[in-house]
């Protein structure tokens, strides 16, 4: 099983330098303006709420720029990848603009090895990582060790009911499997979604779906109280090829590009974040 952390490390060294200089990640707007933060993180702000002094982790990181964008609204970052490619860049991001955020490199599973257990007030997860993980019970063991009492999740990502299409089908069709289950779904990809033209040498990846009643219900467990539950019809990334299109979502202080359904918008959820507190 541990061998879809090799396979799929080996693809995400190589995306790390060409989302560096993806005009999508838009590296070089975090060191031009010291105030500019992530997209992503700018539509969740409202639902985020006051992070400033919190001790904050970022799971599965990638190159950082809602690490730092978390940075600048004043939490007290780190950062976790098992991406060595990754982190280089967001190490490069941090020291260019001065911001005192420490990375480390692991897998989400061996996080307790690398960070302190209970020493965090916010565990931060961010769009379309989750996929990645075989398992989310294991996950939610990890956030639950990472957090002290009081402490707090919160996650923005793909929604199980998107991750489940086929969006080569018209019109859409569930195709792949909405729970978790123990076998991967192998993808081959030449490139990234941020950068049409690259070009993989390392093009398999696996990953897995999570229904969302095992995402909260693997919280739950754990004796995390669900404090918000929202689903959207919108992405951040163009998930759905032909289907979509691109639109200012209105959030807190103005709006924020994202993808929606080109029809019948209301049709099905395409991301969710959820926060939880562990008492």
């Amino acid at each position: 099983m541990d061998d879809y952390l090799s396979v799929n490390r080996a693809n995400w060294d190589e995306r790390a330098p060409a989302h560096a200089k993806a005009q999508s990640y838009g590296v070089a707007r975090y060191r031009a303006d010291p105030d500019h933060l992530s997209d992503v993180v700018r539509f969740d702000r409202e639902l985020l709420g006051d992070v400033s002094g919190l001790r904050g982790v970022h799971l599965q990181c990638h190159i950082g720029t809602d690490t730092l964008s978390l940075h600048r609204l004043g939490a007290r970052m780190s950062g976790l990848d098992f991406s060595a490619a990754s982190l280089a860049e967001a190490r490069s991001l941090a020291a260019s603009t001065g911001a005192d955020i420490d990375y480390h490199e692991s897998d989400v599973y061996s996080a307790l090895d690398v960070l302190e257990p209970g020493g965090y007030d916010l565990v931060y997860t961010g769009v379309g990582a989750l996929c990645w993980l075989p398992s989310i019970e294991r996950w939610a063991d990890v956030v639950a060790g990472l957090l002290r009492p009081g402490g707090r999740l919160f996650v923005r990502d793909g929604h199980p009911v998107l991750y489940s299409l086929d969006e080569t089908r018209e019109p859409l069709t569930p195709r792949f499997p909405y729970f978790e289950r123990a076998e991967p779904l192998v993808w081959e990809e030449a490139g990234t979604y941020a950068d049409a033209d690259s070009r993989f040498e390392h093009t398999t990846t696996h990953s897995w779906n999570h229904g969302l009643g095992e995402t909260v219900t693997a919280l739950l467990d754990r004796g995390f109280q669900l404090t918000r539950l929202v689903e959207h019809r919108s992405a951040p990334w163009e998930a759905l090829p032909g289907h979509m299109v691109l639109d200012d979502v209105p959030v807190l202080g103005g709006a924020v590009p994202e993808w929606r359904l080109r029809d019948e918008r209301d049709r099905i959820p395409l991301t969710f974040t959820a926060a939880a507190v562990r008492p």
